[in-house]
This record gives C-alpha cells, structure tokens and sequence, in this order.
C-alpha cells in the first residue's frame, strides 16, 4: 500500500476502531488541552467570535472544537473530520447551538467556504497530499483570514526526535496498547511524526499554497521543540495583484 493510499484508507480506520479510547489516552498528555487552547488563542479572534465563522478541521473527538469555544464562544464552528467513529464521539458530547459537525475528508470542502478562520490541529501530516490540503485551505479563507496549524514537527531537530521517539515507545505505544489492545496507530503516530515535514519544509509548503504573514511558535512542556502553532493568513487583493 502506498502512503497515499495508507493515509486515505488505513489511517481513517484505525482512528475509527480507537475512537472510544482516545479521549482516554490523550488525558494522559500533560498540557494536551492547554496546549490547544494556547494555539487557537494565537488566531486572535475579535469580539470573543461574534460574527464570525470558523472551521475546525480534523476535529477528532472534538477536543480542538472545545479549544475553540474557549476563546470564540460566539463563532460559528464548523467541525470536520474524516474518521466517522471520531466524529461519532465528538456528537454525544454536550455543544452550544452554534457548533456544527460534518463527516468529510480535508481535500473535499472546496466550496463550503468563506471562513475567518482556520483551525488544523494535528491534521496535516495525516492527509495524503499535504500541498492540495494547503491549497484547500488556503482557498476556504476569506481575504485576510487566518489559519493556525497546531503541529509536530520535529525533523530539523535531532534533540526533538530523540525526545519524541523516547515518549512515544515508554508512554504512548505501550498506553495505546493497554487502553485498546492495538498499537498500530500509535506507532504510526511515531513514525509520521519522525517522517513529516520539519518547520523550514512546511512553512515552505504554506508559502506555495499562497498563505502570508507566516509565524511559527512554539509550546511550553515536554513539547518544547516537538509540537508547533504555525500561524499565516490569506492575503487580500491587492496583496497578490
């Protein structure tokens, strides 16, 4: 199977048949759910989201939705994701009325825009084709809409690979397994981490898809160096004319 299809197929699978334990396993994480609040904080949203519209995209369980609501409570939130079993878990959680979910791979939602903001936490490594999702993305936001990645990337850094691949074969492989009785997608999450993109090459990637502005930051805790916001926005008009 190649990547590609491994990453349409395979992995959608796998979230699906680990969906009832996620939440479970990602409480584990220090700083998990802090550390999403601090990257949607970074879109600087106004007026706490009134009168906006944001996607949530690769939604999961739900976990960036709820970050999201923490800083826009007044948004409306569109929350994606291509696992119907995540998103099966993310329904039967309590939602204000202006959350919405919607079962659709990244790479479909040409169309369904403009949004003011963008929000992709843990997405893009995942997706088979990382430049088409960018393009997507890029093509959803409104002129001048923002777009944070939240995101591992540790190739530029043989410290940050050390550190990842040490947590993920002595915590999460071995919890993955006990929570679930699998660990195929637990060590697919090593692997891709150790295999994506490192911070030069995906602002890279962001710079091609047309994004401006492009920031990366990073996050407190055991994560220092390993997991990122990456922050950039579509550029008006007269910026491209």
């Amino acid at each position: 199977m190649s990547v590609e299809a491994k990453k349409q197929h395979w992995v959608t699978a796998e979230f699906d048949r680990s969906a009832a334990v996620y939440d479970r396993l990602v409480a584990a994480n220090p700083g998990y759910h802090a550390h999403l609040r601090r990257s949607a904080a970074r879109l600087r949203l106004p007026r706490k989201g009134a009168g906006l519209r944001i996607l949530d995209l690769g939604c999961g369980t739900g976990a960036s939705t709820a970050a999201l609501l923490h800083v826009a409570p007044h948004a409306d939130i569109l929350a994606v994701d291509a696992s119907a079993g995540m998103l099966a878990v993310a329904r039967r959680k309590t939602w204000p009325d202006n959350v919405q979910f919607h079962h659709a791979r990244a790479e479909t939602l040409a169309g369904i825009g403009p949004f003011d903001a963008v929000f992709a936490a843990y997405l893009l490594r995942n997706c088979p084709d990382p430049d088409r999702t960018l393009a997507v993305i890029h093509d959803l936001l409104r002129p001048g809409g923002r777009l944070a990645l939240h995101e591992y990337s540790v190739a530029d850094s043989p410290l940050a690979t050390a550190v990842w691949t040490a947590v993920c074969w002595s915590v999460i492989i071995p919890l993955g397994w006990a929570l679930s009785g699998r660990a195929d997608l637990y060590r697919y999450l090593w692997r891709g981490v150790v295999e994506f993109d490192g911070v030069r090459q995906l602002t890279a990637r962001m710079r091609t898809a047309g994004l401006r502005d492009i920031r990366v930051l990073p996050l407190p805790g055991w994560q220092t160096g390993i997991t990122h916001t990456f922050l950039a926005r579509r550029a008006y008009e007269e910026e491209t004319a």
